[in-house]
Formats: C-alpha cells, structure tokens, sequence
C-alpha cells in the first residue's frame, strides 16, 4: 500500500483530535447542511449525508449540532442555500494533481483564499476538468492489517466491495460510494474495528515524489485544510515509507 495511504490515515487521526476540540465542528456541520439539501435529510436514502453524519459522530459531534446540520440542509433554515459546494483543481509541488472540495457561503473569497495559498506555496490553480480525470469517487474503509487478514474482511466483499489493497500495516476495503455504509455495517456487525470510513477521490494515477517536494506539498494541504471554507484536498502523490516517516513523523 502507498506512503499516500497512510499519510492519509495520519492526517484522519489529526483531524479527530482537532474535531473533539471544536475546531472542525464548522466544517463537518457544513458537509452535513450540504449533502442533505443536495440529497434530502434522509440518512438511509442519501449515502453522501451518511458518510458526513457518520464522520462527524467519529469525531464526537454532540447529536444536536447533527441534527441541526441536516435540519437546516432539509429546509428548516433560511441560509442554507448560501452554503454551496465549489471543487478547484490545481497542480502542487513536483507535479502533483490536487483536487481541493469547498463549501463556502461566499465563492469570491474562497476562490480568492485558495488562489493565494496555492500561489504562496509555489502551486497553481489549473482549469476545470485539468486534473479532476484522474480520479474516481470510492468508499474507503481502512482497518489495521496487523490485527486483520483479508480473509476477516469477507464479509464486505459479500456486502458489495469492489476490492481489498492491502500491507503488513492497513487494510483498505474500496467499495462504490452508494455501498460505502452498507460495507461497513456488514464489517461492524462482524467484529472488525474500523480505523476510518469515508468517501474519497482516488487517484487512479499515482506520482512519487522525494522529501523536498514532499514537505512542500503537505505544508500546502495542511494550509488549505485549515481554512474554514475547505472540506478536504485530494492528491495523486505517493512517497517513500522513509521519506513519510522524515516528513510526516
């Protein structure tokens, strides 16, 4: 499996730690408000809603803030039409493609917020459609591959995964994003712990890249994932587990 992966379980495993102290409540309240006006406010028939609701009950979000969220989304609140939600595509360090999801009341000033810390880091905003063909929209579910084999996982195969990745370290079950909960029900009701389960945008091609443009890049991602309006970067980047280690640890 790709350092890719497992940076990005670093990055989830920060991101709950930030969400238990309040500092992210904005922006999984924001996802919520957006799937469920996009998808309706009912969490068995809108798979998107219950990836973000599922998301923010991992990071503790008390149950009224959820039900706020999905109430305001569903036409109980008169500003949630303001909330939309923009993709920009770009390009980062050492060529990388860069996929960065917003959802922002005012696209002027989170066009404007993105544009400049792209440009500060060297990076650049590309056109729509520039990179956004390489990749795919997947259900992920990763559990630890020290303490499970594949073979623990049937069940998720039997519920409609497309797929098994594995390494001595994680276990990513990839399914489509309409099976996403459906996948990890069935491996929940089995037993299995699940380190995270979210929906992604996949790379379906990958590019390495050494330490320099490495330390570049995620002091980039960070940077854009700490502006309120984004959601969440997607990349096509893959590293070393050495060089991970040096930069991410």
């Amino acid at each position: 499996m790709s350092g890719h992966s497992k940076w990005a379980g670093i990055k989830h495993k920060k991101a709950i730690v930030d969400a238990r102290r309040g500092q992210q409540f904005t922006k999984l309240a924001r996802a919520i408000t957006v799937a469920a006006r996009e998808g309706g406010g009912d969490v068995d028939a809108n798979a998107a809603l219950a990836n973000a609701v599922q998301k923010a009950k991992d990071a503790s979000m008390p149950k009224d803030n959820i039900e706020r969220a999905i109430a305001k989304g569903a036409g109980a609140g008169a500003d949630a039409e303001a909330i939309e939600t923009v993709l920009y595509e770009a390009y980062g360090p050492g060529g990388v493609a860069l996929l960065i999801e917003a959802y922002t009341d005012n696209r002027n000033r989170t066009g404007a917020d993105v544009r400049h810390l792209l440009s500060r880091a060297g990076a650049s905003l590309g056109e729509p459609g520039s990179v956004g063909y390489l990749f795919e929209k997947r259900g992920v579910v990763v559990v630890d591959g020290a303490r499970y084999g594949e073979e623990d996982l049937l069940p998720a195969v039997e519920a409609g995964a497309l797929d098994i990745e594995a390494d001595e370290e994680l276990l990513e079950v990839i399914a489509e994003p309409g099976d996403l909960g459906a996948v990890r029900a069935a491996l929940e009701e089995a037993g299995i712990e699940i380190e995270r389960a979210e929906l992604e945008q996949r790379p379906t091609v990958r590019i390495e890249i050494g330490e320099e443009d490495a330390k570049r890049l995620f002091r980039l991602i960070e940077s854009l994932e700490d502006n309120d309006d984004v959601g969440a970067v997607h990349s096509n980047f893959d590293v070393s587990d050495e060089v991970l280690e040096r930069v991410a640890g």
